[in-house]
C-alpha cells in the first residue's frame, strides 16, 4: 500500500509512476478521490484536535470551580457538547480513513527508479545467461510425450479427479518431484534460510496483507466466508510478522518454505494447455526476506542468486531478465525473472520471479522494525527457489540421453538412483 503522505505531498510523482507502469484503471480518478478524502480527513481532524485541546483546558477549570464552590454548569455543558462533537468527528474520520484505505488497496507499488521503462515482456532486458544449451526440440521427447509414453504423468486421471489443469504423477516421476523439493530446501537452509511449514489455507486479512486481495480475488480459490487456498507461500510467510515490531539487529530475516500453490489461472485461457507448465495446483519452494530499507536492493540481488544456484547445481541452462515497468507485478518495485531452458519449446520459460516489494506489503500488513527511538516499515522480498513443476520439466528434458533421464549428481542421494529408464 502506498504512503498517503506521498500522494498528499507529491501526487504528480505518483501519477507518473502509475503511467509508466501502464496501470490498468483510471489512476487519475482514483488519486483524485484519495486526495479529496484526504483533504476532508485533514479538515475534520483539525477540528477534532482543536476540540480535544479545548476539552483538555476545561478539565482543570471545572475542577478549580468545584473546589472553590463556584458554579460550573456552563463549563460542564460545554464539555459535554465538545465530547458529543468529538464522538461524531471520530466516526467521520474513521469513515474517511476507510474510504482512503479502500482506494489505496487497489493501487500498485511504485517502480524503483532503476527499473527499465517498457510496456510488455518484449521490453524486458536480459541481464545474464548461464550454462550451455545442449538440447533442442529435435533431440528430446517433450515432458508431455514422455509422460504419455511411460504412463508416469497422467493428465486424464487428473481431470477425472478434479478438472482441467490437474494431473497425477507416478513412480520415479513422483519420486523425482519429492527429491527436488527436499534438495531445494536443503540448499536454501544451508544458505541461511529458516525452513518454515506454514498453513496452506489463510484468512482474508492475510491475503490482503500481501496484495492478493481485494484486486485479484478472481485468480484465487475461496474455501468459505473468510478462508482461501494460498497461491504462493509468500502469503503466509510474509504475514507471519503482520502487526509486529521486529528488532533491527535481527534483519534480514530469511525464510524458506515448501507448499503446494493454488491458482485459477483466470487470465490464461488457451495458454500452455498440454503438460505441467501451467497447472491449477503446483508445488513451489518460496524464499522470503524481511530487510532493512537501506539494504533491500542488495538483498534482492542475493535472493536472486540463491534461486539461480538451484539451476546451476542441477546443470540446467537459464537466463535472468529484469522486468520493465509495464510488466511488474502488483506489489513489486523491482523484479528479476529467472527463465530455464525448455528444449521441447526451444525457448526459456519463467521458473522464478524475485521481487523487492519495498514497504508496500509491510504497510498493508503493518510490519515494522525498531531503529533507535522510532519505528519504520521493513522492506519485504520474495522469490521462488524454485517452481518445482517447471524445474521437473527442465530436468526431464535437459537431461535426456539415449532413452534415459540422467539424474544430476547433487540429486542422486535424494533420489536414490542415477537414472530413470524411459525406453
Amino acid at each position: 500500500m502506498l504512503d498517503i503522505r506521498l500522494i498528499r505531498d507529491n501526487i504528480e510523482k505518483v501519477e507518473e509512476s502509475l503511467r509508466i507502469r501502464h496501470y490498468e484503471g483510471d489512476a487519475t480518478d482514483a488519486l483524485a478521490r484519495i486526495k479529496d478524502h484526504d483533504l476532508s480527513w485533514r479538515k475534520v481532524k483539525k477540528e477534532d484536535d482543536e476540540l480535544r485541546a479545548e476539552r483538555n483546558k476545561l478539565g482543570p477549570e471545572i475542577a478549580k470551580a468545584k473546589k472553590a464552590g463556584e458554579p460550573a454548569d456552563d463549563l460542564l455543558k460545554r464539555s459535554t457538547e465538545i465530547s458529543n462533537k468529538i464522538k461524531n468527528l471520530t466516526l467521520e474520520t474513521n469513515t474517511l480513513e476507510e474510504k482512503i484505505k479502500d482506494e489505496l488497496l487497489y493501487l500498485p507499488n511504485i517502480p524503483d527508479d532503476s527499473v527499465p521503462h517498457g510496456k510488455t515482456e518484449a521490453d524486458n532486458p536480459e541481464i545474464r545467461k548461464w550454462g550451455e544449451i545442449k538440447k533442442t526440440s529435435k533431440d528430446v521427447l517433450s515432458h508431455f510425450d514422455l509422460g504419455q509414453k511411460t504412463g508416469l504423468i497422467d493428465h486424464e486421471r487428473g481431470v477425472k479427479l478434479a478438472c482441467h489443469r490437474f494431473c497425477v504423477l507416478y513412480g520415479d516421476i513422483a519420486k523425482l518431484e519429492r527429491a527436488l523439493i527436499n534438495f531445494m530446501l536443503s540448499v536454501q537452509t544451508s544458505r541461511g534460510y529458516l525452513e518454515v511449514a506454514p498453513p496452506y489455507i489463510v484468512n482474508t486479512k492475510t491475503m490482503t496483507g500481501t496484495g492478493q486481495l481485494p484486486k485479484f480475488a478472481s485468480d484465487l480459490y475461496k474455501c468459505d466466508e473468510d478462508l482461501w487456498l494460498i497461491p504462493t507461500a509468500e502469503v503466509p510467510l510474509t504475514n507471519l510478522y503482520s502487526g509486529e515490531v521486529l528488532e533491527e539487529k535481527n534483519l534480514p530475516i530469511k525464510l524458506a518454505a515448501y507448499t503446494p500453490c493454488f491458482r485459477k489461472e483466470a487470465g490464461a485461457y488457451g495458454k500452455d494447455i498440454k503438460g505441467l507448465i501451467r497447472q491449477h495446483q503446483f508445488d513451489k519452494v518460496e524464499l522470503v526476506k524481511f530487510s532493512h530499507p537501506n539494504t533491500s536492493f542488495q538483498e534482492l540481488e542475493a535472493l536472486t542468486k540463491d534461486a539461480e544456484r538451484i539451476l546451476e547445481l542441477l546443470e540446467i541452462p537459464y537466463r535472468v531478465i529484469e522486468l520493465c515497468t509495464g510488466d511488474l507485478g502488483f506489489g513489486a518495485a523491482k523484479t528479476y525473472d529467472i527463465e530455464a531452458w525448455i528444449p521441447s519449446q526451444d525457448r526459456y520459460r519463467e521458473i522464478s520471479s524475485c521481487s523487492n516489494c519495498t514497504d508496500f506489503q509491510a504497510r498493508r500488513a503493518n510490519i515494522k522494525f525498531r531503529t533507535g527511538d522510532h519505528l519504520e516499515y521493513v522492506h519485504t522480498l520474495n522469490g521462488s527457489g524454485l517452481a518445482v513443476g517447471r524445474t521437473l520439466i527442465a530436468l526431464l528434458e535437459n537431461h535426456q540421453e539415449d532413452g534415459q533421464i540422467l539424474i544430476p549428481k547433487v540429486l542422486q542421494d535424494f533420489m536414490g538412483k542415477e537414472l530413470i529408464d524411459i525406453r
